[in-house]
Order: C-alpha cells, then structure tokens, then sequence
C-alpha cells in the first residue's frame, strides 16, 4: 500500500488542531475535505478513518508508539513529531506495514505486542474508567469496549410527510438499504454506510438521522395532537422535530435554548420537515422560565450532560472532558430541573433525559429532586447501553406532579 506523505501530514496537522483547540473530528474532517475538494473517495476514507481511529485509540497507539502514557494529554508533548509517531503505530497495527520514507527510529520504537492496562487498552482517561468501575463493577470492560464500537446510523420516518414502507422504497430507488428496527416504531437502521443527506428522500423531508434510543425519550414524553409543549434545551432540536411527528404537526411546540444558533438550524429543518407548530425561542434570562410556568402538557428536559453514552459517536469528547466538568453538569443539572419542571400544568407529564451513562446524572438526579420535591412523583423511566442494545446511552425518567 502507497501511502503519501503529504496525506498523513493532513492527518498529523488535524489530530493536533483536535488535540490542542476546542474543535471536534467531525468538525475538523469536515474543513479538511472542504479545503481538499479535488481528493478522490480513496484518499477521504483513508483521512477520515485514520483520524477518527487515532483519536478514538489515542492513548493505546500513544503508549504503542514508545512514548511515556504520562504525557499522553500533555499539550507540551502534543507536536509534529509525537502525533506522526501515533500515527504510525496506528498505520502498523491495522496493516503490518508501515511506510518506506518513515524515520526507522520511529519505526522500532513502536511494539505492538506489548502487554497493556485496561485504560491504555480501552483507551480511556483513569477518571472515567474508575467512573464505570464504580457503578458496573461487573459490565464495566463491556461498556468500555462498546464506546469504542463504530456506531450504526439510524433513522426516524417522518410520519408528516411519509411512512416507513415509502421511506425503505425511496431509498431503495437511491441505492440505500435499511432495515426495520424493531423495538422502536418509526425508526430504521442503515445496513451500510451511506451519505443519506444527499438522498431525495432526506431533502423532501421523508425522514431525520436520529439515534433509537434518543427517539425513545419522545416517544415517553405521551405526546398527542393539540397539546402544548416544551422542548427546554432543544439545541437543533432533533426531539423536537420527532414531537412534533407524533403530534401529527397539531398544537403548539416550544423549542428553547440559551443557543440562538442552534435554534436557527432548527427552523431550516422543521421546513424541510413540513413543520409549523414550532416556536424557537432564545433563553437570554430567568423571565422567560418564570414566564412559561404552569403553561405546558408535557415538558422535555434533555439537559446537558458529560455525553458518556454517545462516545462512539464523538470519541474526541472523552479527551476533552474532565472530572471536574462532571460535577458542575451535575449542579447544572439540578438547577434546571428545578427550576424548568416549574413549567409543567399539575397534571402534566415531565421528561428528564440524558445521554449519559453516569448514574450521578441519571437516576440518582431524579432520586435528589423526588426527595426535594415530595409533591412529584417517578411515573416511569428506561436506561439504554450500547453494550447491550445497538444504540447509544441514554437515560430518561418520566415524573409527574400529584
């Protein structure tokens, strides 16, 4: 296998801007492939993928590699030297090989035989190995191996515009097979990687990429046409679109977040979507809480969190969070639950979501409010692990107000 140099020196430059910036690999892959429009589908999968693996197994190709674990996250150690090194021992594991021009100092450093802890192997900060640890003592190895796991692509039918019988024969007219996903009415599982965005069926609106288990937390929610409802932290709002599906596009949808951004990228979608019952509006303070309260049927608070269950998926997020985020999402948690559940009529319904595995942010969240908060109740609530499902990690718990 030729490989040139001018290629991997893009993948050393863009695992160091992941490393050492804010930006994510599905951000930083995207400006690449914007900036190298003339690269074949070749030389992008090789990108990608050489990437996404090299920060996925960060600290196991690290410490392959030869170099001191203890400086893994580093940022002094983090240069064009140590990341072409990770590199190669990424390239030498998954081929054998490694590449002619390759300095031969870094080339026998690399032993690929060596014996290695749990944390280097499953590659994983300490913290949140010992995390996992804590609360599955038994299952802990398998969530950690299942984190690492390529994410399968689901879809949600958009039953406003269509069916998933249409949806499956659209998409077989494009050359895309799915399949149906059994546990979750509405949703379908890509048999192989495709770019479905570039499908007529997804620009017509016929249907979103969502995961199963996030589209598990709306379908809790109860939801029916004519009711009103708040979408709390809504983002682009993904659950918000799916509500609004299963509302059959009749009542009233409040979507809200401090992110005017992410607000404005929903109303694109809700378009596309052939949505009208959707309001976006900005959080800019306290009043706009105190303004809604006792206002809604059904209240939805996917709140933020560590995104421990969605790490596939964006496997640069366990470098770049740390113990100490946990405990003030924790806080932050409890404040908008709180205050947000303040919104709910007196026999609504309330759902408390997140896509987090840490128990901390889950069930023992609802367990300190409920103590708090004598005058609600637990209705139902689910856990969702990729370890034992396809889908990522999600947590959602339904409490009403007696």
């Amino acid at each position: 296998m030729k490989i040139h140099k001018l290629l991997v020196d893009k993948i050393v430059v863009t695992l160091i801007s992941i490393f050492t910036e804010t930006i994510y690999a599905d951000k930083a892959i995207e400006r690449v492939f914007k900036d190298n429009r003339k690269w074949g589908s070749r030389d992008r999968r090789f990108f990608a993928e050489a990437v996404y693996d090299c920060v996925r197994f960060r600290r196991r190709y690290w410490s392959l590699a030869g170099m001191n674990d203890q400086d893994y996250l580093d940022p002094k150690a983090i240069n064009d030297h140590s990341i072409f090194r990770l590199w190669l021992a990424y390239f030498k594991d998954k081929t054998g090989q490694t590449p002619e021009w390759a300095p031969q100092g870094a080339v026998q450093a690399i032993n690929l035989s060596k014996s290695l802890p749990l944390a280097i192997e499953t590659s994983f900060p300490d913290w949140i190995v010992d995390t996992f640890k804590q609360y599955y003592p038994n299952d802990f190895e398998k969530i950690l191996k299942s984190l690492n796991d390529t994410a399968p692509i689901f879809l949600r039918v958009n039953e406003i515009k269509s069916t998933v019988d249409q949806v499956i024969k659209a998409l077989k007219d494009e050359d895309v097979s799915v399949e149906r996903v059994k546990q979750v009415p509405n949703a379908l599982r890509l048999s192989e990687k495709k770019n479905v965005f570039s499908t007529q069926a997804f620009h017509k609106g016929f249907f979103e990429v969502q995961d199963g288990g996030s589209q598990m937390i709306s379908l809790l929610m109860d939801v029916r046409p004519g009711m009103r409802v708040v979408d709390a932290c809504a983002g682009a709002g993904g659950k918000s679109l799916h509500l609004a599906s299963l509302m059959k596009n009749k009542g009233k949808i409040i979507s809200l977040d401090i992110n005017d951004r992410r607000l404005k990228e929903l109303r694109g979608r809700a378009t596309r979507n052939g949505v009208d019952i959707i309001e976006q509006k900005v959080i800019d303070s306290q009043k706009v809480i105190k303004r809604f309260e006792n206002s809604f049927d059904r209240v939805l608070l996917d709140v933020p969190c560590t995104g421990a269950g969605v790490i596939r998926r964006n496997p640069d997020a366990k470098w770049k969070l740390k113990k100490d985020d946990l405990q003030n999402l924790i806080q932050t948690q409890r404040e908008i639950l709180g205050s947000y559940s303040q919104m709910m009529k007196k026999d609504g319904k309330l759902v408390y979501a997140t896509c987090s595995l840490f128990p901390e942010e889950n069930e023992l969240q609802v367990k300190h409010f409920l103590a708090e908060n004598p005058n609600w109740k637990l209705d139902n609530e689910f856990h969702v692990r990729p370890d034992t499902t396809a889908f990522d990690g999600f947590y959602a718990a339904c409490l009403v107000r007696t």
